[in-house]
């Protein structure tokens, strides 16, 4: 059998050297219109700043290693330009030179390209980039070692622009992040992706939000925003987002969906026999709903072509769906999520419910223990997991794993209590926060708790409901919320009678677990409260400016 992929990296390298290691005596052929058919290109932004220290690191196979150990015929600076299906042909550029090439099975890898917005004076911009590929790198790295380049803006706030923002910055850089949706990382949510957003901020990263640039001047040096205002930048980066490259696909009657992706059934057929597509181009079911997805992340890209390998060696292998999993280290923060966002359940118009809650990386007591704030969106109803996110300095990689395996095997709210978890104190805590993650989420499910979201508050309490803050006096001094009560919590038994029980309460503490405890005082007592979800901390790092401070409490 003779097997043609169409591009390498992680999908195509991914289905030829899975397909050799079934298929001893096939015939595998790689084109790839680049110089690189195997490289990493997640760590491109890390070599920006010298994180990774050579540009070789970033090169994984070369077509001579792949030749030695899988027997491979890889073929770079070849691009395929037409596919011919009634033939089963292929033809391909190389030097300007034309051939043909055969084949029985087709695999298409194509990949994506970056979304490149229609902005006027672009054309004209020599310092305007985008970060796909190692000839990208280059180019961006020939003009950072320009004597007179000093400030930098990112066009995007997603994964990438975040990365990229902050590589230039510890390459000391000015840096200036431009994001057109309300808030940074739109991935996830407003309240989670705000801690990202302060951590920007710390760092001296300029963050303009809402704003998109419309015109670039005097060669890229002036960046003209929607406003009116200005930017000055040295070296701009577009990171506004990827679409399908699925030119060559349309050009061959391949049906496309969702944004041009390429549409394939559950094993990776198109509508063509004997071609096959995966990675990035494709369109996959988002798994929670079966939602048409475009999910562009190498794990997926990696696990797609070892299962169309499979589908072509006659292995049963079934794509099952995507759920988007993704991490970013912005400085000393990590942000990472897993599933739909509350954005996307409200759209989706599911029955949901959401819960945040806040522990430590590992035991309490042990030194360097840091907060994660986690926040799970799950349905009330049946306890069904349908997305979570987490916020920390450590350990948010291992509890959106664990969530995401949660998720992918349909556990429900009731078994994340039960997961059993290594623990010593370096390491976790005896209850680790996906546990109290899965408590939290019961209470509420069973009528122990009730909580009110942070973009509730403000409305709840313009209805005449109180808000009751149990923290100590001393974190106090840390601000507080407006017009609060303040009754520290180790106090509240001894004080109910400060209280009104025809008056209904929101009750907070710092990350939301004192305010429990508090509520359930209260509710055993005869008194209407509701739970502040996230508490201080969370509503600090949305609302800040509704924070009062007052020394001398």
């Amino acid at each position: 059998m003779k097997i043609v992929i169409i591009g390498g990296v992680a999908g195509g390298m991914s289905a030829a050297t899975r397909l050799r290691r079934l298929m001893e005596d096939a015939e595998i052929i790689v084109f790839e219109k680049g110089p690189f058919v195997s490289f990493a290109n997640c760590g491109l932004p890390y070599y920006v700043s010298g994180e990774i220290a050579t540009r070789e690191s970033l090169l994984v196979q070369t077509p001579e290693s792949l030749k030695a150990r899988f027997n491979l015929d890889v073929r770079p600076f070849h691009e395929v330009i037409k596919i011919n299906p009634e033939l089963k042909q292929v033809e391909v550029v190389k030097a300007g030179e034309v051939f043909t090439e055969s084949y029985d099975v087709l695999i298409l890898s194509p990949g994506a390209k970056p979304f490149i917005p229609k902005i006027a004076g672009l054309a004209e911009a020599d310092n305007v980039f985008t970060l796909r590929n190692v000839p990208d790198l280059d180019k961006i790295m020939a003009n950072l070692q320009m004597e007179n380049t000093k400030t930098a803006t990112v066009i995007g706030a997603g994964f990438i622009g975040l990365e990229m923002a902050e590589n230039l910055k510890k390459r000391g850089l000015k840096v200036t992040l431009i994001e057109k949706s309300p808030h940074v990382l739109p991935p996830l949510d407003e309240e989670m992706a705000a801690f990202i957003q302060r951590e920007l901020v710390k760092n001296q990263v300029q963050v303009i939000t809402g704003q998109s640039a419309v015109a670039f001047e005097n060669h890229g040096k002036r960046i003209i925003l929607e406003d009116g205002s200005v930017l000055s930048s040295d070296l701009t980066i577009l990171a506004v987002g990827i679409q399908p490259e699925t030119s060559l696909a349309k050009a061959a009657g391949i049906k496309l969906g969702l944004r041009e992706g390429i549409l394939v059934d559950e094993t990776y057929q198109t509508n063509v026999p004997d071609i096959y597509a995966v990675g990035d181009a494709i369109v996959v079911k988002e798994q929670i709903t079966q939602s048409d997805a475009l999910i562009s992340l190498a794990s997926p890209a990696n696990r797609q072509g070892r299962q169309v390998a499979d589908v072509i060696a006659g292995l049963k292998r079934k794509n099952k769906g995507s759920l988007g999993t993704a991490i970013v280290r912005v400085f000393d923060l990590t942000a990472a999520a897993t599933g739909l966002t509350e954005r996307q359940v409200q759209m989706a118009k599911l029955p949901y419910q959401v819960v945040h809650t806040t522990g430590k990386d590992h035991a309490s007591y042990y030194p360097e223990a840091t907060d994660i704030t986690l926040k799970l969106i799950f349905n009330p109803e049946n306890g069904e997991l349908y997305g979570a996110q987490g916020v920390g300095a450590k350990g948010v990689d291992k509890r959106i794993d664990i969530l995401a395996t949660a998720i992918k095997a349909e556990l429900t709210v009731a078994d994340l209590p039960e997961l059993e978890f290594t623990y010593a104190p370096p390491f976790g805590s005896a209850k680790d926060p996906v546990n109290m993650l899965g408590y939290a989420a019961l209470n509420l499910m069973e009528g122990l708790s009730e909580n009110i979201q942070w973009h509730q508050l403000k409305a709840a309490l313009a209805t005449g409901k109180k808000l009751l803050d149990v923290r100590t006096t001393e974190e106090l001094l840390a601000g507080q919320f407006k017009n609060s009560l303040h009754i520290p919590l180790n106090d509240l038994r001894e004080r109910l009678n400060e209280l009104d029980k025809d008056q209904s309460y929101i009750i907070s503490c710092h990350s939301g677990l004192r305010s429990y405890v508090g509520e359930r005082i209260l509710k055993q007592a005869g008194f209407k409260v509701q739970n502040l979800d996230g508490a201080f901390a969370l509503y600090q790092t949305i609302r800040p400016e509704e924070i009062v401070y007052v020394s001398g409490n």
